[in-house]
Formats: structure tokens, C-alpha cells, sequence
């Protein structure tokens, strides 16, 4: 019995000892979710910033027709984008359970859990992606002047899916633990790569839009295997042995059951995406190039939202392995107020300016789209915090294990999307496509609240 409690506080030393991440299961829970998600916002505005310059390039550069392209294909980026992200997250809610619980033996089968179904669910997802590029911008009615340049570019980032899983898989697993700045650093370093290799596959080489596509691919998969040996060289508590990898199909079923929910909440959310966009691309390249930017400008204003998403998920996991559920509700309530006064300041600034964000990735002269695009954010920013508290409840949900809730948020989401993208640009044209989003919101937001509040009451921390 001795023995067993001293092998158990060894083991508990060493982890302490080998991870240089951040204990969430103890200390003020406001100012640790704020200081944990510092750095994720700074990486997320990096990467925002990033896909920004992207844009910029290519509007520049390339002209409204080229930026009608790559942003037609937006949609069906998200679609895998989401998908990797929501599955890498929810594996990894379990190696941050792990963790919280000092369980070092399963931790390190955590994580080489994460990496065989990274793997496979990378293979499955390229080839799927491939194989339905060309029909999919079909039905969403993808001028002809640029189905050429978008399935292009599309293709070469659906060639580097595998880079994608790598990034996001290797950094869900340095935030389950704690480190949210290791992830930045290697965010801003793709980044800058990214724009490098932007300006010369496009001007030097004059590659077009496969250039900008082939720049996120090469500049994605070398972040991801810096973050990958970076984890395995500093960590030695979750270098995996030949053992780690026995597959255990209950242990299996552990993450899928969590990181399937999330992947597929964030696909149902991407098919309203592309639907919308269907209805888009009826009103021409211009409202397609106006609609681009505008999307980004969104990205970068709210960007805040996901990074409290991705921080609750990380603190919920951590507090639930460590069985205190009076933590993880002072933390939900105190989160969703941080993030509501982080989402009025972003509304403000999306609207305040605008103009000069969208004219960043339009020529001055197309004053129709940059108008276009203006309306766009009129239209939108006010209801940011109904998006923003999306993000919040869904996460504690599913990391709790309710993946149910989320996974019906995003259906009723998607329906509201579909039904406001053909519906209302009979009454209001292209404003009808505007709000297709802000509704959607609201039809996710609120039965996630709703819920959350049900289930919190009711929730019993499991093996306790």
C-alpha cells in the first residue's frame, strides 16, 4: 500500500516536474482563463492577420476575379478546417483529463491515441476532399470565369490536410497541458513564412492562386512538425513508448465519442457555410469578392470567440479530471461574462471601421465592393455576442461529455442558415444574405444556454 502511494507521488512529482504548462484545477479561475487564453487570442489574430495577408495578396495582386475565387472555395475550406479543428480539440480533452487527474501512465496513451487517429482521419479526409472538389463548386453555382482558379487553389489545400491535422493535433495537445504560448510562437513563425513564400510564388513565379494555396500548405506543415518535435524534446513526461501504441478500442471510443460531436458540430456548421455561399454566388464576383472580404474582416474582429471556446475546453477538461464541478461552473459563468464585453468591444470596431478594413483587400476604384462588403458588417457585428457565447457552451458541453446539445445547436444553426439564404434574398437581396448569419447564431446560442443550465444542475462528476 506503501509503495503503490509512493509510486503515485513520484508519478505526480514528475509530471509537475516535465511539464512546464499551466495547472488549471487550482488558483482564481477569471484570471487564469484570462491568462491562459492571452496567448491563444495573439495567435488566433496572428493567424487571422495571416490569412489576411493571403487575401490581401491575392486582391491585390491578382484582382477582384481571383479574390472571387479563392473566396468561393472559403466555405469548403472551413469544412475541413472545422473539421480537423473540432476533432484534434475533442481528442484532446481527454489527454487534458489526464493530466488534471496526474494520471501520467494514460496521458502518454492519450496523446499516442491522438496521433494514430490523427493519422487515419487524415488519409480518409484527403481523399475524400479530393474526389469532391469539382462537384461540390458545381452545386454551389460557381461562375465559370473562375471554377478553374477555384478548384485549383482548393485542391492544393486539400493535398496538405495532413499538415493541417499535424499542427492542430500536436498544439490541442500542448493547451490540454497547459501551454498555450508554444503553439503562438510557432503560429507567427508559419505566418511570417506564409507571406514570404505569397509574394514569391506569386510574383516571381507567377504561379496565381496555386501559389497562395501551395505558400499555406508548405508554411502549415513545417509549423506542424516544429510543434511536434518541439513537444516530444521538452515533454519528456509524454514521450510515448512502443507499448502506448497497443490500440485499445474502449480507450478509442474514449476520444471519438468526444472528438467526433466537435468535428462534426463544426461540419454542420461548415455545410450552412457552403449553402450560403450557393446562394452567393448567384449575385455575381463582385458580391462574392465583397462578401470575402468582409468575412475576414468578421474573422479578425471576432476573433476572440473561439479563443475562450478552445480555453474552456482545456479548463473544463482539466477541472473535470480533477472531479471539481463547483470550479468548472465558477469558471463557465465568469467566462461568458469576459467574453460578452470582449464581443461589444469587437462589434464596435468591426463597425467603426469598416470601411478602411475592408479596403485592404479591394483596389480603391471598386468602390461597389467595398460598399457591398461594409454592408455586410453592418448587418452582422451587432449580434457578435450571440456568437461569442456559442462558443462557450459548447465547449463546457462537450467537454463534459454532453456532445449531444452542441451537435443539435448546430443543426438548428444550419437550418436557420438554409432557410434565411433562400429565402430572404427574395425580400432583401443581397442584405438577405447578410443576415443569414446572425440568424444562425441566435438559433445556436440559445438552446446552448438553455441547455448548459439543464445539465449543469443535473451533472454528477463520474467514478466520484
Amino acid at each position: 500500500m506503501n509503495q503503490t502511494h509512493r509510486s503515485v507521488q513520484m508519478q505526480t512529482s514528475n509530471l509537475k516536474k516535465n511539464i512546464a504548462g499551466k495547472d488549471m484545477t487550482k488558483g482564481n479561475p477569471l484570471k487564469l482563463i484570462f491568462l491562459y487564453s492571452m496567448p491563444l487570442l495573439v495567435g488566433n489574430i496572428v493567424q487571422q492577420l495571416y490569412n489576411m495577408a493571403d487575401t490581401i495578396i491575392v486582391g491585390k495582386l491578382l484582382g477582384t476575379r481571383a479574390l472571387a475565387a479563392v473566396g468561393t472555395t472559403g466555405p469548403m475550406n472551413f469544412l475541413i478546417i472545422g473539421f480537423v479543428t473540432g476533432l484534434t480539440a475533442g481528442f484532446a480533452v481527454i489527454t487534458a483529463q489526464k493530466y488534471g487527474a496526474k494520471d501520467t501512465e494514460n496521458l502518454k496513451k492519450s496523446v499516442a491515441m491522438n496521433l494514430m487517429l490523427n493519422i487515419f482521419f487524415s488519409v480518409l479526409m484527403t481523399a475524400i476532399s479530393l474526389i469532391t472538389t469539382d462537384p461540390i463548386l458545381t452545386i454551389i453555382n460557381t461562375p465559370k470565369e473562375i471554377f478553374l482558379e477555384s478548384s485549383v487553389y482548393i485542391k492544393i489545400i486539400y493535398w496538405g490536410i495532413s499538415g493541417i491535422v499535424l499542427y492542430n493535433g500536436t498544439s490541442c495537445i500542448l493547451r490540454a497541458l497547459g501551454d498555450s504560448k508554444t503553439p503562438l510562437y510557432f503560429l507567427i513563425a508559419s505566418s511570417l513564412l506564409n507571406i514570404i513564400l505569397d509574394i514569391i510564388f506569386i510574383l516571381r513565379f507567377n504561379l496565381g492562386v496555386g501559389g497562395a494555396a501551395l505558400a499555406t500548405v508548405i508554411s502549415q506543415s513545417l509549423s506542424g512538425l516544429g510543434t511536434l518535435v518541439y513537444m516530444i524534446v521538452k515533454y519528456p513526461v509524454i514521450r510515448t513508448r512502443k507499448t502506448d501504441y497497443k490500440w485499445n478500442t474502449y480507450f478509442a471510443w474514449q476520444h471519438l465519442k468526444i472528438g467526433l460531436p466537435m468535428a462534426f458540430q463544426f461540419s454542420i456548421t461548415a455545410i450552412g457555410v457552403v449553402v450560403l455561399q450557393g446562394a452567393l454566388n448567384i449575385f455575381g464576383s463582385v458580391k462574392i469578392a465583397a462578401y470575402t472580404a468582409a468575412q475576414k474582416v468578421e474573422q479578425l474582429t471576432a476573433v476572440a470567440a473561439g479563443t475562450f471556446g478552445v480555453t474552456m475546453a482545456n479548463y473544463t477538461g482539466q477541472n473535470l479530471g480533477a472531479g471539481d464541478l463547483q470550479r468548472i461552473k465558477d469558471g463557465t459563468n465568469k467566462s461568458a461574462l469576459l467574453t460578452i464585453g470582449f464581443s461589444i468591444i469587437s462589434m464596435i470596431i468591426a463597425i467603426a471601421f469598416s470601411g478602411p478594413l475592408s479596403a485592404l483587400f479591394i483596389n480603391k476604384e471598386e468602390t461597389q465592393v467595398i460598399e457591398a462588403s461594409k454592408l455586410y458588417l453592418y448587418s452582422t457585428a451587432p449580434f457578435y455576442p450571440f456568437l461569442f457565447t456559442i462558443f462557450i457552451y459548447r465547449n463546457v458541453l462537450q467537454s463534459l461529455g454532453r456532445g449531444f446539445m452542441p451537435l443539435m445547436a448546430g443543426v438548428f444553426e444550419l437550418l436557420a442558415r438554409t432557410i434565411a439564404a433562400y429565402k430572404l434574398p427574395q425580400v432583401a437581396g443581397y442584405l438577405g444574405i447578410c443576415l443569414a448569419g446572425p440568424l444562425a447564431w441566435i438559433g445556436a446560442s440559445v438552446p446552448l444556454f438553455i441547455s448548459y443550465r439543464v445539465i449543469i444542475k443535473k451533472f454528477k462528476i463520474p467514478n466520484k
